[in-house]
């Protein structure tokens, strides 16, 4: 157990003060996930954004008493923390964490790649599980800061870890590698991903097997000819140095030359895989129930690591049979009775639970919130105290109420009862609850699904799940986090961010995305009218709403909800203040509009000794910001117009400041002008569509992650001849044997019926298929002549990452905006995070 004196030593740290010496358990990095306060260490992380130490106030009021600085606070401040100060607190935690895996002389298996990180690690826990208590990096944790929380879930009861890295940029592997220090190494493969911060794919390669420098084995493909270069010099140097017994040694798998495993044959049948390969001159095999060519990669890297560790064919074959999916995401679906469902019944353990937890408690839109949890397998702990951690957990996050499904579960129920806050029912089989499940059980609540693969909660899953159309939009939070990241970069110290989500956050849903940007501390949101903001009130929003387009008959609702208008004529600004007098309020706050050169909403130059007249010394009104827009940001060849708006608002705005007398927020630059012009950035920035992952500048765009795909199914395939006709005027004719899919999403879902005809592709089985016909209200016919063995059910992409909306607006004359807000409510959205 750690403590404080401990963790100073350990650091080489001042020990500030120190006022008690209470156990360590957990290390947290982000106030929000803030679970076990008094066994909590919290190290504030310092980026060029945001400053950690901030929240040192907040969490000592919640009962965190360790802290690791590198800001001394004021003498006095927290009377009764303990405080080590420290030049650089992520060093700090590298250091603490690398410390830690030293204690631990189990194996250790690192992995890194381009690609199939995660699969690898969490199929080698699905085939090592009954052999070894596995520590592992819940789902994708993988970066600086991912890695020291995997590792630092290292504990006595464990017997083997696997953990993967990923870099970004070079210098980062030699951090990690010391906080991970493997003894066994994989290297999935290599590819484009992430190339940015690189100068070509060598250097990548060398420094992402720096993992490696003091491993004992390192399993690889020679089939990528860099890579098989890079390793070899790597082990030339690496293999004989610092006196280790026998050095680096080499697992070698090929499919075309000699190997340590060489693999004979790769035959694909239906949805099994079997590879034959030559071991040690025997013959031997594996099938898997996976047909594309990344998961059979996948699996010999297992089947490698599984030789390696002595396991006996028979088993290795047995369980690789048994292979089963590995859910990337949590997903976030419509529920029946107006509840909302997160899925992540692909396993249950403490770590992927935690993580679950902190992404329903991001959910405000319903005021109840219920887990059904299955049995959590391989702790390490015994039953008893692994569900009082869990209850306590549960409690610490707010839940109402848990459902628990599994005979351990079951028989440690009182771990759950004796909390008053939480509801609880438990049953010893899925099949149990399926049997007694009522769907007037469930109301107005969001539900976290959360199980272990062999208790089959998809099956809960369909009970629960709003039936929907198979047309869905599926919208990607973590690509949204992402890209917020990536603009928020570019700010300047100070400036703030407000997000735009009006029009239903351009096609991707309110509370959902409203939610994710609350969680993540974005400083304002704006809407188009004043219905947006109500309903995101009424789903749990508390923060800042500006209304951009407010109406005196929604003054009302305005008021009532907390809502801030954009008042933009005298005539509004005598009516919204007529209704705050009437409403008995002071100091409402109120945004200002300048016109500038966009000539559609404002105040003009002409006005403002008025404006100011009548907003100086004002009891009911109080002006939150002032703000304008621009009318061509994304276009170069209009840069002198945006100086020139830029000019006129810096003149209007510092008129109407001086007359106020008081401080007031000032922004003008959209998502395009955050990059192209950042001296218009001023105290805040508005950030609309880019948010979404388009952006009109190439550079900005290739650091974007796409956010939406909209994607249907085929419902029939139908075989012509040469003449006949597809579609409404028989507008398209077989100029030979041909075959159509007729898939599940029409004009009434917002696909353009002026994409009729060839103009617009879908994608089908990854292959582009022209629109045959026109598009009708509820149906697209496709051209799938050239692409083989289409058949009713497979899925269509009708625009997503590879084939991107940009590409959808140019075909129909368009702009992205218009395709994305175009998208039909009854297009379910579905909801995930990475």
């Amino acid at each position: 157990m750690y403590n404080a004196e401990s963790i100073s030593k350990t650091l080489k740290g001042e020990l500030l003060q120190q006022t008690g010496n209470p156990g360590i358990e957990h290390i947290l990095l982000d106030s929000r996930k803030l679970s076990f306060p008094e066994t909590s260490l919290f190290i504030p992380l310092v980026s060029s954004r945001r400053n950690a130490h901030q929240y040192m106030d907040e969490l000592y009021e919640k009962g965190v008493s360790n802290f690791i600085v590198s800001e001394a606070p004021a003498q006095g401040k927290f009377p009764k923390a303990n405080i080590i100060l420290v030049k650089d607190t992520m060093a700090a935690l590298h250091t603490l964490v690398a410390s830690h895996r030293l204690q631990f002389h189990i194996p250790v298996i690192g992995i890194t790649g381009s690609n199939g990180k995660t699969i690898v690690k969490e199929w080698l826990y699905q085939l090592l599980e009954k052999d070894y208590n596995i520590v592992r990096s819940p789902k994708s944790y993988n970066s600086q800061i991912g890695v020291p929380l995997s590792v630092w879930q290292m504990k006595a009861e464990h017997n083997i870890a696997i953990f993967e890295a990923g870099i970004s940029q070079p210098g980062e592997m030699e951090h990690l590698e010391k906080i991970i220090r493997p003894t066994i190494g994989i290297f999935t493969n290599i590819g484009e991903a992430h190339n940015e911060g690189f100068l070509n794919i060598r250097q990548k390669i060398n420094e992402k097997l720096v993992l490696f420098s003091k491993s004992e084995l390192l399993i690889y493909c020679k089939d990528y000819p860099v890579l098989n270069e890079c390793v070899l010099n790597f082990h030339n140097v690496v293999g004989r140095k610092e006196g280790q017994d026998g050095g680096l040694q080499l697992f070698t798998w090929s499919r075309k030359t000699e190997a340590d495993l060489r693999i004979i044959s790769v035959d694909k049948n239906d949805n099994h895989t079997r590879i034959d390969a030559l071991y040690k001159n025997e013959p031997i095999h594996i099938s898997i129930p996976f047909v594309d060519e990344g998961s059979v990669e996948n699996a010999i890297h297992c089947w490698a690591l599984m030789m390696h560790l002595g396991i006996d064919q028979s088993v290795i074959r047995q369980r690789m049979d048994l292979l089963g999916n590995i859910a990337m995401r949590l997903e976030l679906k419509q529920g029946i009775n107006n509840c909302s469902v997160i899925n992540d019944s692909y396993n249950s353990d403490l770590g992927s639970l935690k993580i679950a937890l902190e992404f329903l408690q991001q959910q405000q839109q319903h005021p109840s919130r219920t887990i059904i949890l299955s049995d959590i397998l391989q702790s390490g702990k015994s039953d008893a105290s692994l569900y009082e951690e869990v209850a306590s957990l549960l409690q610490q996050k707010g839940i109402n109420k848990v459902i628990g499904i599994g005979k351990n579960i079951f028989r440690e129920k009182k771990s759950f009862q004796q909390i008053i806050s939480l509801k609880s029912s438990f049953f010893q089989t899925t099949e149990e609850f399926i049997q007694q499940f009522n769907p007037q059980d469930f109301q107005h609540e969001t539900i976290l699904l959360k199980g272990a693969r062999i208790f089959e909660f998809e099956r809960i899953g369909k009970l629960l799940e709003q039936k929907v159309h198979q047309t869905i939009l599926e919208i990607n939070l973590s690509a949204v986090s992402h890209n917020v990241k990536q603009y928020q970069a570019l700010l300047k110290p100070g400036t703030k961010l407000m997000a735009m989500v009006k029009a239903f956050s351009y096609g991707s849903g309110s509370f959902e995305i409203a939610n994710l940007l609350q969680f993540h501390g974005v400083d304002y949101l704006a809407v188009a009218y004043a219905d947006e903001g109500v309903e995101l009130r009424r789903t749990g929003i508390t923060m800042p709403i500006m209304v951009m387009n407010p109406e005196p008959s929604s003054f009302d609702a305005i008021l009532q909800w907390n809502l801030e208008p954009e008042i933009y004529s005298l005539h509004l600004l005598q009516q919204f203040e007529e209704e705050v007098q009437i409403a008995g309020k002071t100091g409402f706050p109120v945004h200002i509009k300048l016109d500038t050169g966009m000539h559609r909403l404002g105040f003009e130059k002409k006005d403002i000794p008025e404006l100011a007249r009548l907003l100086s010394e004002n009891p009911y009104l109080k002006v939150r910001s002032i703000f304008s827009h621009l009318a061509a940001s994304e276009d170069p060849s209009k840069d002198e117009l945006t100086r020139q708006q830029g000019k006129h608002f810096f003149e209007m705005s510092h008129e109407l400041q001086k007359a106020l007398g008081y401080f007031v927020i000032r922004h003008i630059a959209n998502s395009a002008a955050i990059q192209r012009h950042p001296d218009l950035q001023l105290d805040m920035v508005r950030l609309g569509i880019g948010m979404y992952g388009v952006d009109s500048g190439t550079e900005m765009q290739e650091q974007l992650r796409p956010v939406s795909t909209l994607k249907t199914t085929v419902s029939q395939v139908k075989h012509l001849t040469a003449g006949d006709t597809v579609g409404y005027g028989a507008k398209w004719i077989a100029k030979g044997p041909a075959v159509t899919a007729t898939v599940r999403i029409g004009y009434a879902d917002g696909y353009p019926r002026r994409l009729s005809n060839g103009v617009g592709k879908m994608l089908v089985r990854g292959q582009l298929a022209p629109v045959a016909g026109v598009i009708a209200m509820d149906m697209v016919m496709l051209d799938v002549t050239l692409i083989p063995e289409v058949t009713e059910g497979d899925e269509v992409i009708v625009f997503g990452e590879h084939l991107p909306v940009q590409q959808l607006a140019a075909w129909a004359e368009t702009i992205p905006y218009e395709i994305l807000t175009g998208i039909s409510q009854r297009v379910k959205r579905v909801y995930f995070e990475e």
